[in-house]
């Protein structure tokens, strides 16, 4: 670490205390960035950097709501305005008990990079909630909705800053926070994404993280002249991007092997197929079940969560490629050098910084094909970019349209996290290409627009 990176550090470290998802991104990104501020000394001068790690503006409200009983509840709401240089805020909503402000100030800066990425007129910000909707009823969630959209609807709009979803926010909480926000503002407005088909919602936007990653991990086995045919493939978490990251994977001829939930993990060695893959999405986004039901339908192996062990053995199969679609950290160094031992040799992160600092070192110490988060799960967000487009020009392109245009701005941002990388003399490490990609847009616009 240089001394201008050790110096940025302690800096953010003194003012942004217990909060070290938000120094890990920052570490990661600052790193990457030396050999351009060595380069460009203007955007040192004018602490371009310093600038975006300061968000614009933090916003963080009471949410009160009532249960099924009657009983009073009380949850803390969040929207972090990151950076607006290039478009409107631009960003999910996270309802989990986990959210604080350290998790969601890390989205929010990975989220200014990787719409910078995605060439489409998006700022970054990321926002949501200490609230777990899991295990309650459809009217608690409904509740709580109106009540976080009741405060953030005031922050919010077309042009200024529009969410989307995230974990725990899915069609259904995007359906309830859109109707209060229609009956509070009385218009009918693209103020989130991620709506459903019958009003301004687009097609492929459920689909677009998980299918993203996989075109952007088949542009990085291109280079290559490598397939996915017959790969094996390790996939963590349920959600959408880990069922369309399968589905994806299946199109393009790999076998997907795992799937994984907070309770434990799945892995099916004859191949998760089509007809199994149905049964996870009715498992997942309608019964809302856990992922051992796989296991006792099909006969599947099942291992369940061990908190003693300082590894997941979700990591440690045999197999060619893995797509972390989890949650952040969840390959720790132990996990990446498990990778390594088995044969995996292609990495492309669906979740959001799913790799700790450590174990992104290893891999592009291995030079294995390692495709990092703001860039490889970019395609959620760019089909959200492609959303708003179609909401201001009160259209609905095609399935296939879209399909083509996300396939299209991944394989644009795989090319030119590609050529920036090899631009500043580390070829094939694409954790720099993606930062400096990313950050060259933004700060040539904040230079641009002066101080502000």
């Amino acid at each position: 670490m240089n001394e201008y990176v050790s110096k940025l550090m302690a800096n953010v470290k003194a003012k942004n205390p217990a909060e070290p998802e938000f120094h890990q991104a920052v570490q990661e990104v600052a790193e990457s960035l030396s050999p351009v501020l060595d380069r460009h000394p203007e955007y040192r001068k004018a602490k371009i950097l310093e600038r975006i790690l300061e968000p614009e503006r933090v916003i963080m409200f009471r949410v009160p709501w009532q249960d099924d009983q009657g009983n009073y509840q009380v949850n803390r709401g969040f929207r972090i305005q990151m950076n607006s240089a290039i478009g409107p805020y631009k960003g999910g909503l996270r309802f989990h008990p986990t959210v604080y402000l350290g998790i969601l100030k890390f989205l929010a800066f990975e989220q200014v990079f990787k719409n910078s990425l995605t060439t489409l007129p998006m700022g970054g910000g990321k926002g949501g909630a200490d609230f777990d909707p899991k295990g309650k009823s459809d009217n608690e969630v409904m509740r709580f909705c109106q009540s976080f959209m009741s405060e953030l609807f005031r922050h919010i709009g077309p042009d200024t800053d529009v969410p989307a979803g995230d974990i725990g926010v899915g069609g259904r909480e995007i359906g309830y926070l859109f109707g209060q926000y229609r009956r509070l503002r009385n218009e009918f407005t693209g103020i989130l994404t991620g709506k459903g088909l019958n009003w301004g919602g687009s097609l492929i936007r459920p689909e677009a993280t998980g299918y993203g990653a996989v075109y952007f991990a088949e542009e990085m086995l291109k280079t290559r002249g490598e397939t996915f045919k017959d790969k094996v493939a390790l996939v963590s978490g349920s959600g959408n991007v880990a069922q369309y990251t399968v589905e994806k994977l299946l199109d393009l001829g790999a076998k997907p092997v795992t799937l994984s939930d907070s309770a434990g993990f799945i892995y099916d060695e004859s191949g998760i197929t089509r007809e199994k893959l149905a049964f996870v999405l009715e498992l997942k986004n309608v019964r809302r079940g856990r992922i051992k039901e796989y296991a006792d339908k099909f006969k599947a192996k099942y291992v369940p969560v061990d908190s003693k062990l300082d590894y997941n053995p979700i990591w440690d199969i045999k197999a060619q490629c893995a797509f972390p679609s989890a949650t952040q950290n969840e390959i720790n160094a132990k996990d990446a050098a498990n990778l390594i031992k088995r044969g995996v040799y292609v990495v492309c992160e669906g979740a959001n910084m799913p790799s700790t600092l450590e174990a992104a070192k290893i891999f592009l110490d291995h030079k294995i094909l390692y495709g990092p988060a703001k860039a490889a799960n970019a395609g959620g967000v760019a089909t959200s970019g492609l959303e708003m487009s179609q909401n201001s020009q009160r259209m609905s392109w095609t399935r296939e349209e879209v399909d083509h245009k996300l396939h299209d701005i991944m394989v644009k941002i795989h090319k030119n996290c590609f050529e920036t990388a090899e631009r500043f003399d580390t070829p094939g490490n694409l954790v720099n290409g993606a930062n400096i990609a990313g950050f060259l847009k933004v700060a040539d616009a904040m230079l641009d627009q002066g101080l502000v």
